[in-house]
């Protein structure tokens, strides 16, 4: 019911009840936490535009230069399921400087790194802190914020994550253009060691920890799963394209690589889930699988799978295809990129506020149409595309996208016990990770093969080329037709106090 004024002289009117807010502590530790995923993701995102210049720079081949992104996603898959259990154990301001730190030291590592070595060795300290980061980010936010306005919020988070990858890009190519590629890391560490220091002086502990013994097995087993798993795909269309006989013996290498690690995987992967369910009984799991039992939940995490696939691989396309096959520079390729992640963040937290209003489908629907639609307007691209067009497409993709990520991550958390908010955090941030992974691999293998097939038939490069681009942005076509059907079933969670449950009005 509504609160009624009855200050003196102002009559009796029905005003609406105040908002949920934040107290002053909680919201600085969630700033502090935006502020370091926003650096995080920003680093990650700048080191496509620099393999070239590493390769020529440090004198080493591409293949070795992709294991500095192979060994970042590694890292990635092997820490963040680990993060579930390392987020109840351990406080809110040790996992931040946890993490932070070893940012900071991986970048600084890799600024000061005299060759390529040293280098991987920084960017996997660096991706062992950015494991850490998304994950504590979400626990804390789904543990101090509010039902009411926790979509507002989550608003605020895709800012984060579609900001800085937008960013990121851009700003490497502007960096490269007057400097060598170190300083893509002399920029990014004072503002990590800033956001180190002010955090370790600010931020408070939330929530309550727990002492239960980490389990070595279930480490190792997550380890040989998630990052066998990753590790394969990773090596899917490695070796297509070329001729003759050192190519068919690269290809046939990388088929073993790739079934051996594939198996590795899916058979450590399924020990690791027999022995969480025998240790959950006791609450000693190191990434509770009972989050799974929210039928809500489970469908959240199977639609932003399905669009992490689709989506991270035909943004990892659409770079090769501006510079392969239009011939334009990578700062014309972060710019194009540019408008949509803008317009991604600067509707997040519009439609935060939405999704506590209204709920789900208003959001996921019309986000599901646009995303299938503009993938499968990306297959029309040919060489004679102007650049101008890929740009409007891409910002209504990134608009289509940033319907559907917010109330995604919402949901799904929503959908859970408090006590497991931080396995779900952990499983959300591993099936985005993995299926991310897949989709890169997906379409690089596809599109590998696809070229391979037009070279071979007389096709020239540029030709060549297009033809791989458009049969990998077939394939994320392909890819996000299950999210039409998917859109219509997460709904929004029960517990949203003060505000309506899905389908009812919101009262003004």
């Amino acid at each position: 019911m509504a609160a009624t004024d009855t200050t003196p002289g102002t009559g009796s009117l029905p005003t609406a009840p105040a908002a949920p807010r934040l107290r002053p502590e909680e919201s600085r530790v969630v700033w502090l936490l935006l502020a370091a995923a926003f650096v995080a993701i920003l680093n990650e995102t700048t080191m496509g535009v620099a393999i070239p210049h590493l390769i020529t720079d440090l004198g080493i081949t591409a293949l070795a230069a992709q294991w500095l992104t192979t060994a970042f996603m590694l890292t990635m898959a092997v820490v963040i399921p680990i993060t579930g259990f390392l987020l109840r154990r351990f406080t809110t301001r040790t996992m931040f400087v946890a993490a932070m730190g070893l940012f900071s030291l991986g970048t600084l590592i890799a600024f000061l790194a005299p060759g390529f070595p040293v280098l991987l060795v920084a960017r996997v300290v660096q991706a062992s802190g950015t494991a850490i980061m998304m994950p504590l980010l979400m626990t804390t936010l789904m543990t101090v914020v509010p039902p009411a306005i926790r979509g507002r919020m989550m608003g605020r988070v895709s800012i984060v994550i579609s900001l800085a990858p937008a960013i990121g890009p851009t700003l490497a190519g502007a960096l490269l253009n007057s400097f060598e590629w170190r300083w893509i890391f002399g920029l990014v560490l004072p503002i990590a060691v800033v956001v180190l220091v002010v955090g370790a002086r600010w931020i408070h502990n939330l929530g309550e920890t727990t002492h239960a013994p980490i389990d070595v097995l279930s480490v190792i087993l997550s380890a040989l799963g998630f990052g066998g798993l990753v590790f394969g795909l990773s090596q899917l269309g490695a070796g297509a394209g070329g001729t003759g006989a050192d190519a068919a013996a690269a290809a046939a290498a990388s088929t073993t690589t790739l079934v051996v690690s594939l198996a590795v995987g899916v058979l450590s992967l399924g020990l690791f889930g027999w022995r969480q369910v025998i240790l959950q009984r006791k609450d000693d799991a190191l990434l509770d699988l009972r989050v799974f039992k929210s039928a809500n939940f489970t469908l959240s995490i199977a639609q932003m799978a399905i669009m992490s696939m689709a989506f991270f691989g035909a943004i990892t396309v659409v770079p090769l295809y501006l510079q392969d096959v239009l011939k334009v520079t990578p700062l014309v390729t972060g710019l194009v990129v540019l408008p949509g992640a803008l317009a991604m963040g600067l509707t997040g937290p519009v439609i935060g506020r939405i999704y506590d209003r209204w709920g789900t489908r208003v959001l996921l629907v019309p986000g599901a149409v646009v995303t299938s639609g503009m993938l499968w307007y990306y297959t029309t691209f040919t060489p004679a595309t102007p650049v101008w067009v890929i740009a409007v497409a891409q910002t209504v993709l990134s608009i289509g996208l940033a319907l559907s990520f917010t109330p995604l991550f919402t949901a799904s958390l929503g959908s859970l016990e408090p006590r497991f908010y931080s396995y779900g955090s952990a499983v959300l941030g591993t099936v985005q990770q993995v299926a991310g992974a897949a989709g890169i691999a997906l379409m690089f293998g596809v599109m590998a093969a696809a070229s391979a097939a037009a070279a071979a038939s007389g096709a020239d490069s540029v030709a060549a080329q297009a033809a791989g681009t458009q049969a990998a942005f077939l394939t994320a076509a392909i890819l996000s037709l299950p999210l039409l059907v998917g859109a219509f079933l997460v709904r929004k969670p029960a517990d949203q106090i003060g505000a309506p449950a899905e389908g009812e009005f919101a009262a003004h």
